[in-house]
C-alpha cells in the first residue's frame, strides 16, 4: 500500500463531481489542500487551471508524489477516482473480474447517470425556454437510470459488490433526486444504499467540503454559479 506524505492539491467547486473527489480523499485519509475554482466567475478558464484541466471542468488534482516520485495532474472525476484508488490500493479491486464490474458501473455513472441527470436539471430548471420534449426526454431517462441502479442494488449493499469507487462516483449525483423530479419511494434499494453511504464518516466529511466563507456568501447570490452547481460538472 502506497503512503502519501505531501498534500494532494484539489481544484474544486461543490458540485456532484467535485464531491466525488473530496469523498475519496477523505475515505483514503489523504492530506489535501482545496483550491476553489469559482465556476460562476469563470475561474475554470484561467490559463493556470487549463494547464491541469484542459476541458475547463472541475474537479482536477495535482499529486506532488506521482509516478516515479514526480508530480502529476489528473482531470476528469472518474480518472481521479481510479488514479487515487489504484495508488493507495483501496476501493478498487485487484481481482480482474471484480475490477471489470467496478469499471462497468463507474463508466455507467460517467457516461449516463451524471450527464443525463445534468441535462434533466438544465432543461427542467435553468433553461430560459421550457421545452416539453427536452424536459420529458431527460426526466424519463433519469427515471430509467434510477431503475437500473435500484435493480443492481437488489440483494446487495453496494453497486459492484464491495464498497468501491463506483459507489463514490454515483452517490453525490443521486442526492439531487428531488430536483430531478424523482420519488425515492419508487427506488427503495437506492434509498437504503444512500443511507448506508451517508452514515460513513468519510462520506459525511467529503460532502461537507465547502468554499471559503466569503465565497460561500457570493455563491448564494450568484445565479450563474447556482446554475452549474447541479449541472453536468
Amino acid at each position: 500500500m502506497t503512503t502519501q506524505t505531501k498534500p494532494i492539491e484539489l481544484y474544486y467547486f461543490p458540485t456532484p463531481n467535485g464531491h466525488k473527489v473530496s469523498i475519496i480523499l477523505e475515505e483514503l485519509e489523504l492530506p489535501y489542500n482545496v483550491h476553489p475554482i469559482h465556476i460562476g466567475k469563470g475561474d475554470q478558464f484561467k490559463p493556470e487551471f487549463l494547464a491541469i484541466s484542459p476541458n475547463n471542468k472541475i474537479p482536477a488534482i495535482v499529486d506532488p508524489e506521482g509516478p516515479g516520485g514526480e508530480p502529476i495532474s489528473v482531470f476528469e472525476s472518474g480518472a481521479i477516482l481510479k488514479y487515487l484508488a489504484e495508488k493507495i490500493g483501496k476501493f478498487y479491486p485487484t481481482d480482474p473480474r471484480a475490477r471489470v464490474k467496478v469499471d462497468e458501473w463507474l463508466f455507467w455513472q460517467m457516461g449516463g447517470f451524471g450527464p443525463m441527470l445534468g441535462q434533466n436539471h438544465h432543461f427542467a430548471i435553468y433553461a430560459p425556454e421550457k421545452i416539453p420534449y427536452a424536459i420529458d426526454r431527460y426526466r424519463n431517462e433519469t427515471h430509467r437510470l434510477y431503475g437500473v441502479l435500484n435493480k443492481q442494488l437488489e440483494g446487495q449493499e453496494y453497486i459492484a459488490g464491495d464498497y468501491s469507487i463506483a459507489d463514490i462516483a454515483t452517490l453525490s449525483w443521486s442526492l439531487g433526486w428531488e430536483r430531478q423530479g424523482m420519488d425515492l419511494a419508487e427506488f427503495p434499494n437506492v434509498a437504503a444504499w444512500q443511507e448506508r453511504l451517508k452514515a460513513r464518516p468519510a462520506v459525511e466529511r467529503g460532502l461537507a467540503v465547502k468554499l471559503p466563507e466569503e465565497q460561500q456568501m457570493n455563491l448564494a447570490e450568484d445565479k450563474g454559479a447556482q446554475k452549474v452547481l447541479f449541472g453536468q460538472r
